[in-house]
């Protein structure tokens, strides 16, 4: 019962986690891509380990070359002096040393060959997986624009089949405002009427004569002649009887 319960549990939990896969692809992408970095990273560290070793082996190589030399300095010494004893101990270390020698050697070209199949392996294993994101990345973002213009579409279809129905908003709406414009109408044309246009007309009318009575005026002191300006006359001299002449001929000779 409680095992059917359980399963019963997992099932609803994986259906939830696959919709919420579903609805974020590049999440899951996210996710795999930083999880490739994690095992890069521990093979590269598997690889550096590798390589360790064969530097390790390399080392002992030099070690065991240099004490075969020593040994071969060594047996031909003590041939030379008689001492086959001494030589024929170093001789049996010689030969420990040779086939050491041979082994690590062994041991260096394999792990060689190893490594060098291991990075080709890292690479092509890198570059495939690089390939299959960036197709899955092109993929993602056309699934995006796919669900973009599906949604686009399903609304307009939408639109197109719902509206001017019984229940649509927008006549709804173009109702409400048609309305309210025809009270507003109705209203400016009652204000209209109720507004008293007789003192209006009367005082148009009294501006209107006004305004012609000025105009007269104005013409008629356009129109009438302007009078000359009056003359100057001089100052009347009292000329005594029998001086006529003599204030004659000042006269003339004064003009």
């Amino acid at each position: 019962m409680f095992r059917r319960i359980a399963n019963l549990f997992r099932g609803f939990a994986s259906l939830f986690v696959s919709g919420v896969e579903r609805r974020n692809p590049e999440v899951l992408l996210e996710v795999e891509q930083e999880n490739l970095r994690k095992q890069i990273g521990k093979f590269n560290i598997g690889l550096a380990s590798h390589a360790g070793l064969i530097e390790r082996i390399i080392g002992q190589v030099r070690k065991l070359e240099t004490e075969e030399a020593d040994l071969r300095a060594k047996i031909a010494a003590n041939v030379k002096f008689g001492n086959r004893t001494a030589a024929g101990q170093y001789a049996l270390r010689l030969q420990t040393v040779e086939r050491e020698l041979v082994e690590n050697r062994q041991q260096i070209d394999q792990g060689e060959t190893t490594y060098k199949e291991l990075v080709r392996a890292r690479d092509v294993a890198l570059s495939m997986a690089r390939a299959k994101i960036e197709t899955l990345k092109s993929g993602i973002s056309d699934l995006k624009m796919k669900r973009a213009m599906a949604e686009i579409t399903e609304m307009a279809s939408g639109m197109v089949t719902q509206l001017g129905g019984s229940g649509d908003t927008l006549n709804r709406l173009e109702s409400m405002v048609d309305e309210e414009r025809y009270k507003a109408g109705g209203r400016v044309r009652v204000a209209v009427d109720s507004l008293d246009l007789h003192d209006v007309h009367i005082r148009e009318a009294e501006q209107n004569a006004m305004a012609e009575q000025a105009l007269e005026q104005f013409e008629s002191r356009q129109a009438a002649p302007r009078e000359s300006p009056p003359r100057q006359l001089g100052t009347a001299i009292a000329v005594p009887t029998g001086q006529t002449g003599s204030v004659d001929h000042a006269e003339k000779r004064r003009s």
